[in-house]
């Protein structure tokens, strides 16, 4: 990796470990996962309110840390038709990584999904992202990335998604079903902005890169054995599709 396509990772210890993930991987040893490798995911239930399905696709986006992982989860769902890593919450002319990297542009590292709501509810997209994808309950950080840009934020399309996500957000606190309470923020009318070309599909396409060894296959895995009936084994690929 070049340094612009390094993640300036703030942990000098996570640096450590993953050059040691490293160095195991090239010499074929057995590499074990940790609790502590990554956001532990965890059962959650249903929302209880949820859009009604609609003909056509619909499009949301999510916020969660790094967008390398949140991509992968949501390219392993079915009836997920894309999904781009991106910046929003900011302005156009400010929706680039090293710029979103100061951590003051307002942006946040984000993935846009276009699903087919008669596959998948937003709702249970929603289901996905508090459980699977990332840590709600992190304020301005997960795992070893802090700042603005790796915050937990929802950028709901319209109102309806609007409202499916601030009562499921008011239902997980009153079941207490988190350790904290959910930090996540819902910002609406904001515009994304597709990352650059060597973001996308990062996880599938890095598989063996440290980072993604260490915070991200994890959440592949437990969507696959938490949600086996969602679960696409072949990842949907931004590159499929063209690029961006």
């Amino acid at each position: 990796m070049t340094s612009q396509q390094d993640k300036n990772r703030s942990s000098g210890a996570i640096r450590t470990i993953a050059l040691g993930a490293a160095a195991l991987l090239m010499t074929g040893a057995a590499f074990y996962f940790t609790p502590s490798s990554a956001e532990e995911a965890r059962v959650i239930p249903a929302p209880a309110v949820d859009e009604q399905a609609t003909l056509g696709t619909e499009t949301a986006t999510f916020a969660g840390g790094c967008f390398w992982g949140v991509q992968g989860v949501f390219q392993h769902v079915n009836g997920v038709v894309s999904a781009t890593s991106g910046y929003a919450g900011g302005s156009k002319s400010t929706a680039q990584y090293e710029t979103v990297s100061g951590g003051d542009t307002g942006h946040a590292e984000s993935v846009q999904v276009v699903f087919d709501p008669k596959k998948v509810s937003y709702g249970h997209l929603l289901q996905i992202y508090f459980s699977v994808a990332h840590d709600p309950t992190q304020l301005n950080r997960q795992g070893p990335d802090t700042g603005t840009q790796y915050r937990s934020a929802i950028f709901p399309a319209g109102n309806e998604q609007a409202k499916v996500a601030k009562a499921y957000i008011s239902q997980l606190n009153h079941a207490r079903v988190f350790d904290a309470a959910i930090v996540t923020t819902i910002e609406p009318g904001k515009n994304f902005y597709p990352a650059e070309n060597y973001h996308q599909d990062f996880l599938t396409n890095n598989p063996t890169y440290p980072y993604i060894v260490i915070n991200d296959l994890p959440k592949i895995a437990s969507l696959k054995q938490m949600f086996p009936s969602d679960y696409r084994d072949k990842p949907v690929l931004v590159a499929s599709a063209g690029g961006n």
